[in-house]
């Protein structure tokens, strides 16, 4: 009997071992697919690194598959921090979400007003703030 659970653990550790390197490569590939697309848009991937976090099972034709969901901080400026996500089914990217980037530069105003759509505050006239 103590041979068999010897065996038994063995495997069991076995697979342990397999999922996890499995998982790591998986993770190294995010690694690579999240720098790679931030490049493309003019972002930064800080710390260098994603985190694993969630998983689900994701219908494809008449099988189901495990997809990985990664998410990871970027940089638009230097100065900030922005959520990023990405989905990966083996080692395909099959969704990424990377925060949108409002470039706003106001417009110089040439009175001493503010102009446009700006209003700008009065203290309020306490005759006419009647509440019932």
């Amino acid at each position: 009997m103590g041979d068999l659970a010897t065996l038994l653990l063995l495997l069991i550790l076995m697979a342990v071992a397999g999922a996890w390197l499995t998982l790591s490569r998986a993770r190294d590939r995010a690694i690579l697919e999240a720098r790679t697309r931030c490049q493309q848009h003019g972002l930064q991937l800080l710390d260098e690194t994603v985190g694993l976090s969630g998983l689900r099972l994701k219908r494809v034709g008449e099988r189901h598959v495990l997809e990985r969901r990664y998410s990871f901080e970027v940089s638009i400026d230097g100065n900030d921090r922005e959520a990023g996500h990405l989905w990966m089914i083996g080692n395909v990217l099959t969704a990424l979400v990377l925060p949108t980037i409002e470039l706003y530069t106001p417009e110089p105003s040439t009175h001493n007003h503010q102009a446009g759509n700006v209003l700008p505050f009065r203290p309020r006239n306490e005759d006419r703030d009647v509440r019932h």
